[in-house]
């Protein structure tokens, strides 16, 4: 492909290296691009132990303006709790906040580079 591809494409691609991810470290992905009112969050995966991890993925080619998991604000990290507690509709699940950085190589066709996986990157307050 030789056209540059935008940001949503590169975003998409990050949450597939993602999900394969995770996918091979034992996780089971229970819903991939989840929405509601109160926001979207990107994978959510349960874990052997039966936790509900709610995971946001952040895609860049390089950390020239931060970190991707710096991305992840304290207002972010509201939309994301809010709407992990409107999938699950209680509060009374194990759950964990992490935060996947992909990084890949830019160019015609992305490749995956590294996943930083941060586990309980933020906690529910």
């Amino acid at each position: 492909m030789n056209e540059k591809r935008n940001t949503r494409e590169i975003g998409k691609l990050g949450e597939a290296w993602a999900a394969d991810y995770f996918e091979n470290l034992g996780y089971a992905i229970i819903k991939r691009n989840f929405s509601c009112k109160t926001g979207e969050i990107d994978l959510i995966l349960q874990d052997v132990d039966d936790t509900y991890v709610f995971v946001e993925v952040k895609t860049r080619s390089g950390v020239m303006f931060g970190s991707p998991a710096e991305a992840v604000d304290y207002r972010k990290q509201q939309h994301i709790m809010r709407t992990a507690m409107a999938f699950l509709g209680t509060d009374k699940y194990a759950m964990r906040f992490d935060v996947a950085e992909v990084f890949y190589n830019p160019g015609d066709e992305p490749s995956l580079r590294e996943i930083r996986h941060i586990e309980n990157a933020f906690e529910k307050r």
